[in-house]
């Protein structure tokens, strides 16, 4: 069993990362697909829940070592503190200056979006836990 520290536990880590970023990155084009593609309801939503999948995509990459669950309630956690943070009218405000304000904060508060970042969270965490799995059972095999 390695020890912490070791070279195969770091090696874990790099490829956690490794997978973090790349569904990071997909996430994005994921989401600039949608914009793109789509309008309405539809739109809107999907980018609340896709917006959620790459906080956890961040926070995976960030804590390799974090549990799926942890992971998609940090996610989850951080999404809804943004949106109820649009209460306060401050990310209006930062949004007219910043187009990067804007996709990170969002301006206005909407009620709907708080259920979508859940779907966007348990997505994240379906897929982290069963990527976990797969590497376990390789592992094992």
């Amino acid at each position: 069993m390695p020890f912490r520290g070791s070279s195969s536990v770091r090696g874990s880590g790099l490829r956690v990362r490794a997978l973090a970023g790349c569904a990071a990155l997909l996430t994005v084009a994921a989401g600039l697909a949608v914009r793109a593609g789509a309008d309405g309801a539809f739109a809107k939503y999907a980018g609340s829940a896709l917006y959620t999948v790459l906080l956890c995509a961040l926070v995976a990459f960030c804590a390799p070592r974090a549990r799926p669950l942890a992971v998609a309630g940090t996610g989850l956690t951080l999404s809804w503190a943004v949106e109820f943070f649009q209460l306060t009218g401050v990310p209006a405000g930062l949004s007219e200056r910043s187009a990067v304000a804007r996709l990170v904060l969002g301006s206005t508060f909407n009620g709907p979006d708080l259920f979508w970042y859940a779907v966007g969270a348990a997505v994240a965490w379906a897929v982290h836990a069963g990527v976990r799995r797969g590497a376990r059972l390789r592992t094992v095999a």
